[in-house]
Parts: structure tokens; C-alpha cells; sequence
């Protein structure tokens, strides 16, 4: 059950596969309107790759059958002494062609929220399937680039370095970090160049989760 219009609607957190595809695209569509590019809403190839080579990882949360929410990962080596890169190389442009099934991390490629059911806590809700799933997996680390798409409403006034720290301090509020942060990711270093996105000026903070239950 999850907040909803003042009430409690019950959604189910299940893996999707062939049959959802099309709504899966429509999904994308609805979250990431321009001018976030249309190119890298999910495509059916990139899908049935999200399916076949890692279905654990390819989750999604449906309501009266409609996905409202999904989230996609895959696994990866991630060397914390060389964090820096860019999606499209780790994701393989979101193809996952790059996923390991011995990696040592949990690396989410894409969530999104249909507008609607923003405030009912299902970013929350799929976040936390990851972490179960990283444990079951016995990884390191759940890990990926959290957009700062606040930035450009504010980039002529301070770096990007300097909105991150206020963000992370708790004096100003993104709409991605900050819900990262509540969902118990941690900064790990700021990324120039990680995405084509306008509005967090192609910047991303990589943000862990580390799995309590290794000790390495």
C-alpha cells in the first residue's frame, strides 16, 4: 500500500517483462518530456535486453494494471579508486551488453515515476527491492549517477560543485539527489559530462548504497 490523494492504494512490485514494453515506453515518455532528449527514452531492443540478460534487475510497480514506476540495473566491476565515467559506457547506452554476472555492484541504469504518483513513494519503494536484491546477490555496493536537474535553475549564480554541497548540507533541495539521499545513497563524486541532459548541465552525482552485510 502507498500514499495516494490522501488515501492508500495497494501496487504490486514485481520484475517486467515482454508483455509490459509498450508500457514501458509510453512510461518514459511521460517522465522525461523535453527538453530531456526523446532518443534515450527506452527503445524495445534496449528492453528485451534488460530482460534477458539481467530480468532480476529490470523492476517495475503496477497499479490497476498500469506500470506507474519502473527502475533497470545491471551488474558491473566498479573500482572506488577510478570512479569516474559516463552512462552510456557503464549502461552500454542502456543496452546492458555490458552486464556482468559476477560484478561487484548493484549499478541502476534508470528510474522513473509517472507524474502522477510522485508523492506516493514509489522511487522509495523500488529503491529499497534494490537493496534487497543487492543483498541477495551479495554485492558491494548499489551505485549510479543521480541527475541534479535543479542546477540549471541556478547555474549562473554558483559551480556545480557548489549546488551539490548545498544540496547534500540540506540548504537546497533537488528533485533527484535529494530523494537519493533519503533513500540512504551517499555521494560519492560529482561527474562532468556523464549524460546529455540539460537541465543538470550534463553533470551527475555518483551516489552508493553499501551493502551492510560485507565487510569488505
Amino acid at each position: 500500500m502507498v500514499p495516494y490523494e490522501g488515501a492508500f492504494i495497494p501496487v504490486v512490485v514485481r520484475n517486467y517483462t515482454r508483455d509490459d514494453f509498450e508500457a514501458m515506453i509510453s512510461l518514459q515518455a511521460e517522465c522525461f518530456p523535453p527538453p530531456f532528449p526523446e532518443e534515450l527514452w527506452w527503445n524495445e531492443e534496449q528492453l528485451e535486453n534488460h530482460v534477458r540478460l539481467f530480468p532480476e534487475g529490470a523492476i517495475c510497480v503496477e497499479y490497476k494494471g498500469r506500470i506507474i514506476g519502473s527502475m533497470t540495473g545491471l551488474r558491473v566491476d566498479f573500482d572506488s579508486k577510478e570512479p569516474e565515467h559516463k552512462w552510456e559506457d557503464v549502461t552500454d547506452n542502456g543496452y546492458i551488453r555490458t552486464h556482468k554476472p559476477d560484478g561487484n555492484t548493484l549499478y541502476i541504469v534508470d528510474i522513473c515515476n509517472s507524474p502522477a504518483f510522485r508523492k506516493a513513494g514509489l522511487g522509495k519503494l523500488m529503491m529499497q527491492a534494490n537493496y534487497q536484491l543487492a543483498v541477495k546477490l551479495d554485492v558491494k555496493r548499489v551505485l549510479g549517477g543521480g541527475r541534479i536537474p535543479g542546477y540549471g535553475k541556478v547555474a549562473g549564480e554558483m559551480s556545480a560543485e557548489q549546488y551539490v554541497e548545498k544540496v547534500v548540507q540540506g540548504t537546497l533541495k533537488d528533485p533527484v539527489v535529494t530523494f537519493l539521499l533519503r533513500c540512504g545513497r551517499m555521494p560519492v563524486t560529482l561527474i562532468e559530462n556523464y549524460l546529455e541532459d540539460e537541465e543538470s548541465h550534463n553533470y551527475a552525482l555518483l551516489m552508493e548504497w553499501k551493502n551492510p552485510f560485507r565487510t569488505d
